[in-house]
């Protein structure tokens, strides 16, 4: 059984930085995304960025670029997201997501089968 577990959410102020995790179990995504996606109030989850184990390829959305960076340790099984320069308009719900199989679509939340339960990101101003 495939399990995504997220932590490392919390409350920050506006500029400020936190680190969240996914401990992923139950198979190996080496060949396949996994990535962070947000959902705030009233909107759409949305693509936040991804990462290919193998290659270590790495996409992000235009809004996080240059403030986020994902990473990955392949030994332990988890990904990061680092977050910095936080902004009041990244408070959201965020949550690891995997592909079963690779598909080159890693914004569309339709491409990863595997979701974790989510983690509160809130910035203040």
């Amino acid at each position: 059984q495939v399990q995504l577990v997220e932590s490392g959410g919390g409350l920050v102020q506006a500029g400020g930085s936190l680190r969240l995790s996914c401990a992923a179990s139950g198979r190996t995504f080496s060949s396949s995304l996994t990535g962070w996606f947000r959902q705030a109030p009233g909107k759409e989850r949305e693509f936040v960025a991804a990462i290919h184990w193998s290659s270590s390829t790495t996409y992000y959305a235009a809004s996080v670029k240059g403030r986020f960076t994902i990473s990955a340790d392949n030994a332990k099984n988890m990904v990061y997201l680092q977050m910095n320069s936080l902004k009041p308009e990244d408070t959201a719900v965020y949550y690891c997501a995997a592909q079963r199989i690779y598909s080159a679509y890693y914004a569309s939340t339709d491409k990863y089968e595997y979701w974790g339960q989510g983690t509160q990101v809130t910035v203040s101003s």
